[in-house]
């Protein structure tokens, strides 16, 4: 049965019944247990069976490149189809499993995950280099994600509905739209597709990946689950959700485990008849090109996608100015920058532009650069090369065509990663770094003289992702919420500008190229994404 639905908030709970301490315990442990499994050579799961490949890929952290977590299997298109043809295999059955059985296994799943909470947290730290209360919190949206969707489906009766048709007396020789009836009686439901194809993204490789395989598997669906295993590798914290996954009851071959760069894995899955539908968080280059060469192809597919940001913010002339740096320091330098979510643009009234300047670079002095599992480090590393690439081209352009206030530089902490400052750079709007999504720490700060300026700003770019506004003013309030192009819209938050949806309370929607249905995880809406619709007419 449907209950209320509560979210994980581990540090909220921790923390507010003193117990601080221990979280910090227990997260330190698990660091330690999880160091002792590095170095392991680990398979593919196809079909509830192991599989390997010829080739396997080194996945190491970006905290310490000395640091090797673990050795994957290089999978190929051929091992991508027999995952395929598995998820195919085991459809019939489990999509005929009944919906309140789906949900018992997801509730239970995330028991599991909640067990686990603090070993998984540990795990996504060496891989993609979060903090802990990143890390914790990101797993706590995992297990947000499978109760709430279970409780969704719970609510809406697995969402099937019963209509009827009055019978008629009236009869006819022969029928015509309109014509009287003998009686129906209609059964609606919402039927899953079939495979779905969930590749995940490095920066929330838990709760992303469980989200989007969650969605798509609690509706009657099969997965063949892709983490990130190129440039940016979380393959472990992948392995992890199909054995947790699997002990949770889901049946072998309903999730299936693939590891393999995207470009031959991640493209068979994009371009294979058998698969109904893809459910991806990442590039908008990569999920458009999906799109593009099914579409083009004559292919049809269910796209379930989310396609990144260039969120702004604007300040207004009267604000809280303490707030504001708050809100706006989190947001664009919390996971160094690298969230869909992370703030990237402020447009902040010329009145105040100097002050509220010199007050984020004070905030942005406070945060310390270092070794993501150490307690007091806000900022860990960069993900990898091609991302410090990324942000030493940008503070170029940025010294080339306007000016860095703060930061820019690389920071020798002692380890083998690619550590750098937050950035706070002035250019101007129509500059292409305002324009393009870095996914590093570099926001832009201009100022506006009018508010309706600030908008057009805001809205100015091909993205719709998160947008947030500082200001006392009921009149911009009322302005800012009719006419900003935003999925998911924050005013005067100070715990973050534009990040930290919660399960439940916000959806996670992009508009424009940010995404591409309207519709956002975490919300009501989300799982009727997985399903199609099926009217059913019985005449007695």
């Amino acid at each position: 049965m449907p209950g209320r639905f509560e979210n994980e908030s581990t540090y909220q709970r921790f923390a507010a019944e003193g117990r601080a301490e221990e979280f910090d315990s227990l997260f330190d442990e698990a660091v330690e247990n999880t160091k002792a499994s590095f170095g392991a050579k680990y398979p593919m799961y196809i079909g509830g069976k192991e599989a390997y490949a010829p080739m396997t890929l080194a996945e190491g952290s970006p905290i310490s490149s000395d640091i090797v977590i673990g050795h994957f299997q290089k999978g190929s298109a051929e091992h991508a189809k027999a995952a395929i043809e598995a998820a195919g295999k085991a459809f019939q059955i489990w999509s005929n499993t009944d919906y309140k059985e789906r949900a018992v296994i997801f509730n239970k799943i995330a028991d599991i995950f909640s067990r686990e909470k603090f070993n998984l947290a540990a795990i996504l730290s060496y891989e993609n280099a979060k903090s802990r209360y990143e890390s914790v919190g990101e797993v706590d949206e995992a297990i947000d994600f499978m109760r709430y969707y279970a409780n969704e489906l719970l609510i809406n009766k697995g969402f099937a509905r019963k209509t009827k048709l009055a019978q008629s007396s009236a009869k006819v020789a022969a029928g015509f739209q309109g014509a009287p009836s003998t009686g129906e009686d209609v059964t609606i439901r919402m039927r899953a597709y079939g495979v779905f194809g969930v590749i995940a993204p490095f920066n929330f490789p838990i709760s992303i990946s469980v989200g989007m395989s969650a969605g798509a598997l609690i509706t009657g669906n099969t997965v063949v689950f892709k983490p990130s295993s190129s440039d940016n590798m979380t393959m472990l914290t992948g392995l992890k959700i199909y054995e947790l996954f699997k002990e949770g009851g889901i049946p072998d071959g309903v999730f299936n485990y693939i590891t393999g760069p995207g470009s031959v894995v991640g493209d068979e899955l994009a371009t294979n008849d058998a698969v109904a539908g893809i459910a991806f968080t990442g590039s908008k280059a990569i999920g458009l090109g999906m799109m593009a060469k099914n579409f083009s192809q004559g292919k049809k597919k269910v796209f379930v996608v989310e396609m990144g940001g260039k969120n702004p913010v604007i300040i207004g002339k009267k604000c809280d100015m303490d707030k504001a740096v708050t809100g706006v320091a989190s947001a664009a330098f919390g996971f160094a920058g690298q969230k869909c979510s992370a703030l990237s643009r402020v447009y902040v009234h010329e009145s105040i532009k100097e002050m509220f300047i010199s007050k984020l670079i004070d905030k942005a002095r406070t945060f310390k650069i270092g070794n993501p599992l150490k307690k007091d480090v806000y900022l860990g590393p960069l993900i990898s090369k091609n991302a410090f690439d990324t942000y030493n081209d940008a503070i170029i352009k940025a010294r080339s065509t306007g000016r860095v206030l703060y930061g820019g530089n690389a920071v020798n902490v002692g380890l083998k990663g690619y550590y750098v400052e937050p950035a706070i750079i002035d250019v101007r709007h129509d500059n292409e770094l305002v324009h393009r999504e870095l996914f590093v720490p570099i926001l832009s700060v201009e100022g506006y003289r009018h508010f309706d300026d600030a908008l057009k700003m805001a809205n100015d770019v091909d993205y719709g992702l998160t947008a947030g506004l500082y200001t006392t003013s009921n009149k911009e309030i009322k302005e800012f919420t009719s006419k900003i192009q935003a999925g998911v819209v924050y005013i005067n938050r100070e715990i973050s500008a534009t990040t930290g949806a919660i399960v439940g309370v916000h959806t996670f929607v992009g508009w424009k190229d940010s995404g591409l249905t309207g519709k956002g995880t975490g919300s009501k809406h989300y799982l009727q994404q997985f399903m199609r619709e099926q009217s059913v007419s019985l005449t007695k």
